[in-house]
């Protein structure tokens, strides 16, 4: 009998592990090469895993709900297809842990090392390397530690070697017991500042529902905070008139979608103009690594879309310098649609440099957006809206209806001040204002 181990594959730029959200094959079970067996879920996007080889699944190593690292095994298929019976998951792996742990009416846990099993690493922004959890669960090491080590690797991540100093150092204080709610979950020390948001312990009233979060809305919200508490937000806005591209938009959409059957829409035109002015200012296509700064050569557009489900997620036009209006015009209605439907893969949503966050598709006229990190700066593009303006005519001003959108430009104050974060916005709308309305598509 020859056993294939399947491995939990690489999944996109800074992606370390996966929880497995469903088996879509049971023990005993036929499974063909390249035959999806799981289902699983990063904090990025959901995806499934196909089977390396084909035979006979023998083996489940997790369980649903399990979060596993990239490069674990997660399965045990009999290439061969022999039929045995199948053996038991390891105890510590198959039982849910807090099903192992006895709380008593108190809900006091006496031992530290109990205490942080039960807590759950992703209600953390900062990375731990599984070295890093392994030994922090090994010597009690609560989240609420970890989070006040000062880490000296890469992005201030706690090595093996910090925790390692850390330990001699450690204070009765450091290693009191915590207490655990009865359901399971340990408070923020009030000495660590918080990365996500926690209970405040609020009053229902009648008719209150509880309602909660799904697995995405978690991410995001931390994903959020996490930015917040990195980046200190600065936000600049310019008004464009967007009349020429209206008019050119109205004029061609038609003749466009039966040549290309492609929709036009508003978004490749104003990624276009980003484009153009990420080349003018290559400084807001940055990120921040300590005390460096990375300046980045390719110029990778996320695109801000909204899920069925009211969930957002950050689809990647990779290389968008590189295309033309054709080019975008098919990434960006390819990546949405795929976004909607949930086909997205961990690459597709990987490598963003800049993101741009339509809020006019809702009806707002501006916003103030969230920087996506590691990212400096995000554009929102509010609605376009009919104004009389003031225009400059060879008979002199005159008043008429313009076409025009708020652009609301939010970038990192550590690293983008404000005359380049007001220029870069003034020039997006240049460039949107400039546009040729003899132009071909």
């Amino acid at each position: 009998m020859a056993q294939v181990e399947l491995i939990m594959p690489k999944m996109g730029e800074s992606v370390a592990e996966a929880t497995i959200t469903k088996w879509l094959k049971e023990i005993g079970e036929s499974i063909e090469a390249d035959e999806s067996i799981v289902e699983i879920a990063t904090d990025k996007v959901d995806s499934e895993v196909p089977s390396t080889s084909g035979g006979i699944l023998i083996k489940k190593l997790f369980n649903e709900g399990d979060v596993v690292q990239v490069g674990q095994a997660i399965a045990i298929i009999d290439s061969e297809g022999e039929t045995i019976s199948a053996a038991p998951i390891k105890e510590e792996i198959a039982l849910p842990l807090l099903e192992k742990i006895t709380i008593n009416e108190s809900s006091e846990v006496s031992s530290p090392v109990i205490a942080e099993k039960i807590q759950n690493f992703s209600t953390s922004s900062k990375f731990y390397s599984p070295l890093v959890k392994s030994i922090a669960s090994k010597e009690g090491i609560t989240i609420n530690e970890l989070e006040a080590i000062n880490g000296s690797g890469k992005e201030g991540r706690v090595t093996k070697k910090d925790i390692l100093n850390y330990l001699p150092n450690r204070t009765q204080e450091d290693a009191k017991p915590i207490k655990i709610s009865s359901n399971g979950t340990a408070p923020i020390q009030p000495s660590v500042k918080a990365e996500v948001h926690q209970s405040v312990g609020l009053s229902l009233m009648q008719g209150d529902e509880i309602i909660e979060m799904d697995r995405m809305r978690k991410l995001i919200a931390a994903h959020m905070v996490a930015s917040k508490n990195t980046s200190p937000h600065v936000t600049s806005y310019v008004e464009a008139d967007m009349t020429n591209i209206v008019n050119w938009r109205n004029k061609v959409k038609d003749e466009f979608f039966s040549r290309e059957r492609e929709k036009l829409t508003f978004t490749p035109l104003i990624i276009e103009a980003i484009v153009k002015a990420i080349k003018d200012f290559p400084m807001v296509n940055i990120s921040v690594d300590g005390d460096n700064i990375i300046k980045r050569k390719n110029i990778n557009i996320g695109m801000a879309t909204a899920l069925p489900s009211g969930n957002l997620i950050v689809p990647v036009i990779k290389n968008a310098d590189q295309l033309n209006l054709l080019g975008l015009t098919k990434a960006v209605n390819d990546l949405a649609n795929r976004a909607r439907n949930n086909k997205l893969t961990p690459d597709d949503i990987a490598g963003g440099t800049y993101t741009i966050t339509n809020v006019g598709t809702f009806g707002n006229v501006m916003g103030t957006p969230i920087i996506n990190q590691p990212q400096v700066a995000i554009m929102a593009a509010g609605a376009i809206i009919k104004k009389p303006a003031v225009i400059e005519t060879p008979y002199g001003d005159a008043i008429a209806i313009r076409h025009k959108m708020f652009l609301s430009h939010a970038y990192d104050h550590r690293v983008v001040d404000g005359a380049l974060g007001g220029m870069f916005v003034r020039k997006v709308a240049d460039y949107l204002e400039e546009f040729d309305i003899n132009r071909e598509f």
